[in-house]
């Protein structure tokens, strides 16, 4: 059984999805279906305990207020798609990666097209935070959400690094 709630949020209405082991999917208002797996049964469930502390840590998340999310995640996908998601957990908060790094820290260098397909369906938007990879050259490319939710989820965190001294303003970034 999969549970579902939406949530505003300063890049449109995300639709939050857990089963019973753990928050399953985030979607995007605007979000190809094909891209994650839904169940077909899904219920809605605006009071489950583990939706409202996902979006009580995503909320946190856009205040720039939290860096980590501790909530257990239910990524269903291929072997080689679930390790490119847990790696995309490793990437720190305010930093990025390119497909290459990724393809390099997963012992795979030579996929790095495999890679971007796996992030691109990636299910758990933000919490495994595949706004953080962008291009080898430093730009910004695909994201399910669209590139100027990409940049927003970026800066918001270069601005919640700099207001404490972390990271200089030359890392907000525009689209």
């Amino acid at each position: 059984m999969y549970f579902r709630k939406c949530m505003a949020s300063p890049v449109g209405k995300l639709t939050l999805l857990a089963s019973e082991r753990g928050i399953a999917a985030i979607l995007w208002e605007n979000d190809d279906p094909r891209r994650v797996r839904i169940p077909a049964s899904i219920e809605v469930a605006d009071d489950h305990p583990l939706l409202g502390d996902a979006e009580f840590q995503l909320q946190a998340y856009f205040a720039g207020s939290r860096r980590t999310f501790s909530l257990p995640l239910d990524f269903v996908g291929t072997d080689f798609q679930r390790l490119v998601w847990h790696a995309l957990l490793t990437i720190p908060y305010g930093e990025t990666r390119s497909y290459a790094q990724i393809a390099r820290q997963i012992g795979r260098p030579k996929a790095v097209r495999a890679v971007g397909a796996a992030n691109s369906k990636n299910p758990i938007s933000i919490i495994a935070p595949c706004h953080r990879v962008i291009g080898a050259n430093g730009k910004l490319t695909g994201f399910a959400g669209g590139l100027p939710a990409k940049a927003l989820l970026l800066n918001i965190e270069a601005q919640s690094l700099r207001s404490i001294g972390e990271c200089p303003s030359s890392h907000l970034l525009s689209v």
